[in-house]
Parts: structure tokens; C-alpha cells; sequence
């Protein structure tokens, strides 16, 4: 790992390229999970608005003060660029509980960045901020179907915990929970 990787806190100034960031993995990791014309909608202007807005939403007035959006840079010909980034705060699901349950709601890298530690950098910071705010164990949902955010996942010892669910994404996409213990 370089000294120039590091991961921090989002700015408003990143959430343009959060927006890019977002759409490029969801294009590699769901790729063939989603029908064409969702896949294709995710460039256009009204998909991009609507993430653009969740992601500054999600800076400006946080749910609660342990949510968290945090970016993963790397510096590339002597400029510090924006390479990945994970939202994460209290769990949501109703059979957890958000007092000790959090969970990971994003986490992406750019498709041309992948395995070079920015997602375990990420995943690491996510897991430090949780364990300082004292919860013990962290859910993550995935596209139940094999993929690389899943195999990324269950390579760092997150395992099913049984529960699953569907999203609509113009055709259902099944999705399930993984989890990892944070604390003792």
C-alpha cells in the first residue's frame, strides 16, 4: 500500500465523483443482474441527479451523528484522486438492533481500482468507526447471485446470517445479509 492511499471523511466537493463512482461499480458489479435499460438509466441525468442528491443529503444531514460517508483516495501522477467510498451508520432492518447493529449501506471502488486495498481500507475504516461507536456486530446487503462485491466480503469473514430479501431493479434481484463480529 502507498503512503498516498488513505481513507477520510467525504467533503461536499467529492460527491460528483461519489455519483461516478457509484454508477461505474454498480455497471461492474450488478452488470449483467440488472435489466439493460436500468443499466443504461444509470447514466442518465435523472438517475445521476437523484444519487447526487441522496449522497449530499447524506453529508449535509447524516440520520443520526453515526452516520458516516467516507472516501478512499489514492494519488495518481502527483494528484490526489477519489477512488472509492462506503456509507455506514446504525443497522436499519427491523429484526436488528440499531443500538449495537450497524451496517455498511455502500461500498464502491472504481472498476479500474479494484484489488489494490481500497476496499479494505474502506471496510477497515467503516469497521473503526463502528467499534468506537460501540457497536458489535456490522451487516452488509448483497446480491444473493455470485459477484464480486459478495466474494470480496465473504473473503474477509463475513458470513450469511440467514436473512434475504428482493429488490426491485426493474426485475427482482435477490439479495442477502452477510455479517462480521466487530467486538468481543
Amino acid at each position: 500500500m502507498s503512503s498516498a492511499q488513505f481513507v477520510r471523511p467525504a467533503r461536499a466537493a467529492d460527491v460528483d465523483t461519489v455519483v461516478d463512482l457509484q454508477v461505474a461499480s454498480w455497471r461492474s458489479v450488478y452488470g449483467e443482474l440488472l435489466p439493460d435499460e436500468v443499466r443504461e438509466g444509470l447514466s442518465g441525468e435523472e438517475a445521476r441527479g437523484q444519487f447526487r442528491e441522496q449522497w449530499r443529503a447524506a453529508l449535509e444531514s447524516p440520520p443520526t451523528s453515526k452516520h458516516r460517508l467516507v472516501v478512499a483516495t489514492d494519488e495518481d501522477g502527483g494528484v490526489r484522486t477519489v477512488v472509492g467510498f462506503a456509507a455506514f451508520g446504525p443497522a436499519a432492518d427491523p429484526d436488528l438492533w440499531p443500538a449495537k447493529d450497524a451496517e455498511v449501506f455502500a461500498l464502491h471502488v472504481d472498476p479500474e481500482r479494484v484489488r489494490q486495498g481500497h476496499g479494505s481500507r474502506l471496510v477497515n475504516s467503516c469497521v473503526d468507526h463502528l467499534v468506537e461507536a460501540g457497536f458489535g456486530t456490522v451487516h452488509v446487503w448483497v446480491p444473493e447471485e455470485d459477484n464480486a462485491l459478495r466474494a470480496f466480503f465473504e473473503a474477509s469473514g463475513w458470513r450469511a446470517d440467514g436473512a434475504r430479501r428482493e429488490i426491485d431493479m426493474g426485475r427482482l434481484l435477490p439479495m442477502v445479509r452477510l455479517h462480521a463480529a466487530v467486538s468481543e
